[in-house]
């Protein structure tokens, strides 16, 4: 149980920096987002809703008590970071490894949260 604590917390608090470091990139290097979100493909004025709904679902990720809340912020970590992964390799800028990381991350740390919570 011990171990799955751990391993748990490791892969929440990694998952947690990268997704930390979009919202802030978001919120304070707005306009080398503008140009990132336009050269994907989405429109501009997604970038301060979907920072507000990355922090809304680390809150949920992190706290014990929302059990039903934390599956819908799991699920919708998985689906944008699917959706970076796939952005970014249309577009071919690199950035693809970034939305990987994060999704392996969110997959350890969602089996080791069904691990230490049953």
């Amino acid at each position: 149980m011990k171990r799955d604590k751990i391993i748990f917390y490791i892969a929440t608090g990694l998952l947690s920096v990268i997704v930390l470091f979009s919202v802030y990139m978001y919120v304070f290097k707005h306009e080398a987002i503008v140009g990132a979100f336009t050269s994907l493909g989405y429109p501009p004025y997604l970038i301060y809703p979907y920072a507000g709904l990355k922090l809304l679902g680390l809150f949920a990720v992190w706290n014990p008590n929302f059990k039903t809340l934390k599956e819908w912020a799991y699920s919708g970590f998985f689906f944008a970071f699917i959706l970076a992964f796939s952005a970014h390799i249309m577009v071919n800028d690199g950035g693809h490894m970034t939305a990987a990381l994060a999704l392996v991350f969110l997959i350890i740390s969602y089996i080791f949260n069904k691990r230490i919570n049953k």
